[in-house]
């Protein structure tokens, strides 16, 4: 990372609330060609939250989802903290108190695109993630209950990017997979892991458009925060410790030059 970061844009995709077993399928399925380049596939990792607010505060402190291997396991950014036990001499340290910070301090202009609650910045706790950054935005038809919110967020991405001068660590939160998502499964009149699936389906016909807007190199990370329950164990919902919301899909990969690729 020490060799990325300065030279290359970052992009940090979470797709809020997607199930692991629901990528690996669509994905294992070939039904995933936006969302994942060829050769890149999921890897299963665990959150470091079982919920938006406690996942982000960690992943913006370098924690991203941890490798469901026995470790340590080396990170990608970590802020200084004496004792680490997962920063490597490839890890890019920040002395800063959030990755945000650090890449600013970098350099960076940093931005995030928010979507579920969280990042609404209506009330102090949904202005604390996005406060983090130097630019955030959030609309209504960027949150759960529209049926087309990616496609909203990527507008204001574009926009942003367009006036954007410099290098650039551009994060958005994907409201779509989060409840309510039966409106991407014709005829559904509730939330199942069907309709999860087919809103997953609803992001990889889009996000191709956010990947194409970022300049090149440019670092993609995209993940989940979490996982979801639909009835398991007689869960609904996530900030529970089971499995499916523990385990989450992490995949990372660089975009070169259109000229190189």
């Amino acid at each position: 990372m020490n060799a990325v970061v300065g030279t290359h844009d970052i992009l940090l995709v979470t797709l809020d609330t997607l199930r692991y077993d629901v990528a690996a399928e669509l994905a294992g399925a070939g039904l995933l060609p936006g969302l994942l380049p060829p050769g890149v596939t999921w890897e299963r990792r665990h959150s470091p939250g079982s919920f938006t607010y406690a996942a982000h505060a960690a992943m913006f402190a370098g924690f991203l989802p941890t490798p469901v291997a026995p470790g340590p396991h080396p990170r990608l950014f970590a802020a200084t903290f004496p004792g680490s036990e997962t920063t490597s001499p490839g890890t890019w340290v920040f002395d800063a108190p959030d990755l945000p910070a650090g890449l600013a301090r970098a350099g960076y202009h940093t931005v995030c695109v928010g979507g579920v609650g969280f990042f609404n910045k209506l009330t102090p706790l949904g202005s604390a993630l996005p406060g983090l950054f130097a630019e955030s935005h959030w609309e209504p038809e960027f949150g759960v209950t529209d049926p087309r919110s990616l496609e909203h967020q990527i507008d204001r991405a574009a926009e942003v990017l367009a006036r954007a001068r410099g290098r650039v660590f551009l994060f958005v939160n994907v409201s779509a997979l989060h409840q309510p998502n039966h409106f991407y499964l014709p005829g559904a009149t509730g939330d199942t892991r069907e309709s999860h699936a087919a809103a997953l389906r609803y992001v990889d016909r889009h996000i191709g458009r956010l990947y194409a807007l970022m300049r090149r190199p440019c670092l993609v990370i995209v993940c989940s925060d979490h996982g979801t329950a639909y009835g398991e164990g007689g869960h609904v919902g996530h900030r529970v410790g089971h499995e499916v919301v523990w385990t989450v899909p992490y995949a990372e990969f660089v975009l070169e030059d259109h000229a190189a690729a």
